[in-house]
């Protein structure tokens, strides 16, 4: 993994969920916690590194409206990554009324999320 630091935030290649059999094994035994915009899934990996992914289904609209969303998941994670507890599997599943948000928006969803499940360490005012 490369790194690199610009002022606050560390840019690094992070560790994505790819394999069907590491998404069932979250799906099976990890707990689950939702919003109006989003469905997190998380399970203790036993890594010292969080690995995220990813799912979108095709009726949120054709394959460039999905991979816009994924893009804008996957940012607004990055920003976060830095204040979660390490050693998590998670996975994101867009719902249909994402297609009504924007990054900000979604930033806070996953920030309520993260909130909600005790995997966001810092404490906001």
């Amino acid at each position: 993994m490369g790194l690199f630091c610009n002022r606050r935030f560390i840019i690094y290649d992070m560790i994505k969920i790819k394999r069907s059999r590491d998404f069932k094994n979250v799906y099976r035994h990890g707990k689950s916690i939702s919003n109006q915009y989003i469905v997190m899934y998380f399970l203790e990996n036993g890594l010292d590194v969080n690995r995220v992914g990813f799912s979108i289904s095709k009726k949120i609209g054709k394959s460039v409206v999905r991979n816009r969303y994924k893009r804008l998941l996957y940012e607004n994670f990055r920003l976060l990554d830095g204040d979660l507890k390490k050693g998590y599997d998670i996975i994101f599943i867009a719902r249909n009324k994402i297609v009504e948000s924007d990054f900000y928006t979604l930033g806070n969803a996953m920030r309520r999320l993260l909130k909600k499940s005790s995997l966001y360490m810092v404490n906001d005012k």
